[in-house]
């Protein structure tokens, strides 16, 4: 009799699994994803968010004029592929004061060659004045991504 009753359920459930099998079947699969169901639902990934476009950055530019006193100059060019790790550092390769006069590059601060402790003046940069990008940012021709109004000290104004 329990025999008899397992396998009528079995039937009832391989019935209920091919009914719904084939009721997926009927929903249009998307693309890549193999048909799974993910938060965002049946949408591709490209269409929720198509990405930014590419910023623009001025090619070798001049050197963009400070807003506020001890700004850290901005950078006026792209700095992407640019290695600045532990065993290289692409931004001394032109702003070095070795490279810089040869590249036609802005030096580095003489700041940069002092240690911060002792003050000492030192052959090389600092290595805590080492990761550039600590300070200096790049500076692309794109939208504000918020209104602000920010304007320069009136000391550097132009006039």
């Amino acid at each position: 009799m329990a025999n008899k009753l397992t396998g009528g359920l079995m039937v009832l459930l391989l019935a209920l699994g091919a009914a719904h099998a084939a009721t997926d079947t009927n929903d249009e699969l998307v693309g890549g994803n193999g048909g799974l169901h993910s938060l965002r639902g049946q949408t591709e990934i490209k269409d929720t968010f198509p990405g930014e476009s590419w910023k623009n950055y001025p090619k070798d530019g001049k050197p963009i004029d400070s807003d506020y006193v001890y700004q850290p100059p901005l950078i006026p060019h792209t700095i992407r592929n640019y290695e600045v790790s532990l065993n290289a550092n692409k931004c001394l390769s032109c702003h070095s004061w070795k490279y810089a006069n040869e590249m036609g590059a802005t030096k580095i601060s003489v700041t940069h060659y002092r240690s911060p402790r002792q003050g000492q003046v030192l052959s090389d940069v600092s290595p805590s004045r080492y990761f550039c990008l600590q300070c200096h940012v790049p500076q692309a021709d794109a939208t504000p991504l918020v209104d602000n109004t920010f304007k320069r000290v009136d000391a550097l104004e132009d006039k």
